[in-house]
Formats: structure tokens, sequence, C-alpha cells
């Protein structure tokens, strides 16, 4: 019970700085958004607490923030980033259980969330495109989940392996 427990209250930390985090790469209008602030959160918790918290954290906190701050708009891009997040948070904690405890074995976790993340994001964007009668071209896909999120992904690969690295160490990974 004990265990349970410390996952749902680390879990309830990662979506509140999922919620706040925003506000302050926000600060910096020309990349504050291609940094992908809610992204780092919802990775941390599936790393820490395992695929299922994660994957809930990644469900929850596009809606939520939406509902909260109106942003990011509902529709289609936290509806999309809704399943974007669920699958960064569920991919990184599977895959991290599954991979040896080695430092390479983070980072592949990591770059086979984010791929696999944008994977989901690009296929919900085309879903939602198609269910509103307007198009979702394999160039915008592009756009959103590579070209326009270099320095998120540069940022995520440079920062999550060494914060799960720095938690493994103080014993505060549960997964």
């Amino acid at each position: 019970m004990a265990e349970r427990n410390r996952r749902m209250i680390y879990s309830a930390l990662y979506l509140a700085i999922a919620l706040v985090l925003p506000f302050i790469t926000g600060q910096i209008p020309e990349i504050g958004a291609m940094l992908s602030p809610m992204h780092i959160p919802v990775l941390l918790c599936g790393f820490v607490c395992g695929w299922q918290w994660g994957m809930a954290v990644g469900l929850i906190a596009p809606l939520l923030r939406s509902a909260l701050f109106g942003m990011p708009p509902l529709y289609p891009t936290a509806i999309a980033m809704t399943f974007e997040l669920a699958a960064y948070g569920a991919l990184a904690g599977i895959l991290y259980k599954l991979l040896p405890r080695k430092t390479w074995s983070v980072y592949a976790a990591l770059i086979l969330a984010m791929i696999g993340g944008r994977l989901v994001w690009g296929a919900a964007r085309y879903l939602l495109a198609g269910l509103s009668g307007s198009e979702f071209p394999l160039s915008a896909f592009f756009a959103g989940a590579v070209t326009g999120a270099i320095p998120g992904i540069i940022l995520h690969i440079v920062l999550i392996p060494v914060l799960v690295m720095v938690l493994e160490k103080a014993r505060l990974t549960l997964n």
C-alpha cells in the first residue's frame, strides 16, 4: 500500500509540474512552446512511477491544462497531445522496465518513447483532421513532430536522462 501511495503522490507532483512548467517556458515566446515543457514531467513520471502512472499523467495533463488555463486549445491540440503524452509516459515506463539498468538504456528508452509519442500524435492529428473535414498532410506532421520540436528534443535528450540517473542514485525511482 505504501508503494502505491508513493506512486500516486509522485504522479500528482508530476501532473502539477506539467500544469505549471509551460508558464515558465512561455516567458520565452520565440522558443517556449518548442521546448515542449509538458513532455518533461510526463516522461519523468513514466520512468519514475511506471507506465500506468506515466500514461495517466499524460492523459490528464493536456486536458486539465486546457480546461484550467485555455492552453493548449482543446481541439485539436489538447486532444492530440493527450494521446501523444499518454504514449510518452507509457512507453518510457515500459521500456525503462524492460531494458537493463545501464546508462545507454535510459537514452534508448527516452528516444524510443519520443519517437512513439510523435507517431501517436501524428496519427491523432490525422484522425482529428479527418473528423473535422480538413487535412493533415505529411509536411504538417514533420513540421510539428520534427522541425518545430528540435529545441525540445535536444532539451529532453540532455535533461531527462540526467534527472533519471540522479533519481535512480537517490533511490527515488519506483519503476
